[in-house]
């Protein structure tokens, strides 16, 4: 995918009707030593990286429980729309553990540090409008017949991104996620080295292009 330049947007979604993702199989875990646990958390841990650190936006439809491992998954991604009866929660410590895939650095970064600690802190469970009013999802959904709703919508959402130029998004997206790990003024020059690589590109001549001839652009990603 990170590679496909015909890839513009990517939808994470379950095939497991009512689960998005229940994070790891704890049974399998308890047959671990503890030297396998960590290089289990630690390729977890990477894994949830590389989705992170792909190029193009990422959404994440959850159409039902994303607990633990499988909030630190949808965390990962760019945006998250979710189903107003899906469950979420990372709920290590109700197992005795702590998130180890992220889910202590994205989901102060995505609430704010004092939700993240409460959530984190009690394990708690919440549903799908609660994770929107805390701003842990982009968009609430209700639940449809079929069980996709979330999908439904994240496939809008990802329709209203495809028209946009790619290079431009994809920039956008590099200089969101760099300038968030720095201060402001460091930040801005990030922005100021994304727009630069953006400057040359077809893509943008397009875009003036047509808007002086009253047209719809045509992007290619170049």
């Amino acid at each position: 995918l990170r590679f496909d330049e015909q890839v513009r947007v990517v939808v994470f979604k379950s095939q497991v009707k009512g689960v998005f993702c229940a994070g790891a199989d704890l049974k399998e875990r308890a047959k671990m030593d503890d030297a396998e646990v960590g290089e289990f958390v630690r390729r977890l841990r990477n894994l949830m990286d590389e989705i992170a650190a792909l190029p193009v936006p990422t959404i994440a439809a959850i159409d039902g429980y994303a607990l633990g491992g499988g909030l630190e998954l949808a965390l990962a991604c760019d945006l998250r729309v979710a189903a107003s009866s899906a469950k979420m929660g990372l709920i290590e410590t109700t197992r005795g553990l702590l998130p180890g895939a992220g889910g202590t650095q994205r989901l102060p970064r995505c609430v704010g540090v004092g939700l993240a600690k409460e959530l984190i802190f009690t394990g708690r469970q919440i549903d799908g409008e609660q994770a929107a009013s805390m701003g842990l999802v982009n968009h609430s959904v209700p639940q449809n017949s079929e069980g996709d709703a979330a999908y439904q919508r994240a496939l809008t959402l990802a329709k209203e991104i495809l028209p946009q130029a790619p290079f431009a998004v994809k920039m956008g997206k590099l200089a969101i996620n760099k300038g968030m790990e720095v201060d402001i003024a460091s930040g801005m020059a990030i922005e100021g080295m994304c727009y630069a690589q953006n400057i040359p590109t077809k893509d943008r001549q397009e875009g003036m292009a047509a808007f002086r001839e009253k047209r719809p652009p045509q992007f290619t990603g170049k």
